[in-house]
């Protein structure tokens, strides 16, 4: 018996030593289940793409078609995308509870947590927020991915709705013990490294990336960004009368299921992961 365990422990630090030596990399694409665009552009960032992790918004009307999605693509890797805020100026999002301490008069989420500088009245800390309404929603919220996704592996804050407040953080960390659910990464894994420069022309952004993966030293990266399309759909809703938000999103796909993209990682041997090779 002692012999095996030795065994076992000489494997587990052989494999501890190899992981130092790879270049390992999470990318992951937030909000899906926020817009029909959003969907399509998280899916196909991951079948034809590097994102194999994406982060799932309950509250959101897309919600029913993303848990299609997702079911339909098992080997992505999904996390509750935890929600207090609704930022959009044109398409709201709603409490699954009653919280009456946490939405406007229209019982929508307000847009920010933080106050906004000319803009009174929009963010929670503004208002006699309650925190038993808040852990009751994130309750509300896991549960219902749950009920649907049972292979979820983690969570995450959308616009840092965990930890804004002490007594939220406390009471998100006693959520993610109950549901067996991790929302801190490990010490170990460090943020990309900053590469996009103002005034870059797309073309510009996506060889600046590839060139940022090529150029990834031993260790374990993370990339977060809103993969969406350049539709109507998104140009109306997140940013009226611009578009910018929906040009900014689709060079987000653009980015992640880049040929380019693809072949800095296989040049550099990047091993790319999920939120479950981190546990």
């Amino acid at each position: 018996m002692k012999k095996i365990f030795l065994i076992m422990a000489a494997l587990a630090s052989l494999a501890v030593s190899a992981q130092k030596d790879e270049v390992r990399l999470l990318v992951r694409s937030d909000d899906i289940g926020s817009f029909h665009a959003a969907n399509i552009a998280c899916i196909e960032a991951y079948k034809n793409g590097i994102a194999y992790s994406t982060e799932i918004m309950a509250c959101c009307p897309w919600f029913p078609e993303a848990v299609q999605m997702l079911n339909e693509n098992p080997g992505l890797d999904v996390g509750v995308h935890l929600m207090i805020t609704s930022e959009w100026e044109t398409c709201k999002w709603k409490p699954l509870t009653k919280a009456p301490s946490i939405t406007d008069e229209n019982g929508y989420f307000y847009p920010f947590i933080w106050p906004i500088e000319g803009r009174p009245g929009i963010a929670i800390r503004e208002h006699d927020w309650k925190l038993e309404e808040i852990e009751a929603e994130f309750h509300a919220q896991i549960e219902l991915v749950k009920k649907h996704l049972p292979h979820v592996s983690h969570a995450s804050a959308h616009m840092g709705c965990d930890n804004w407040d002490s007594e939220v953080a406390n009471m998100v960390g006693r959520l993610m013990k109950e549901y067996g659910l991790i929302i801190n990464l490990p010490e170990e894994v460090k943020p990309f490294p900053q590469f996009q420069e103002e005034g870059m022309s797309n073309e510009q952004v996506i060889n600046a990336f590839a060139k940022a993966i090529e150029n990834l030293n031993p260790g374990t990266y993370l990339f977060i960004e809103h993969p969406g399309l350049d539709v109507a759909e998104m140009e109306v809703s997140t940013s009226p009368g611009k578009g910018e938000t929906a040009k900014q999103r689709q060079l987000v796909t653009d980015m992640f299921t880049s040929s380019k993209v693809k072949e800095a990682v296989k040049k550099n041997n990047v091993k790319l992961i999920n939120h479950k090779d981190l546990k």
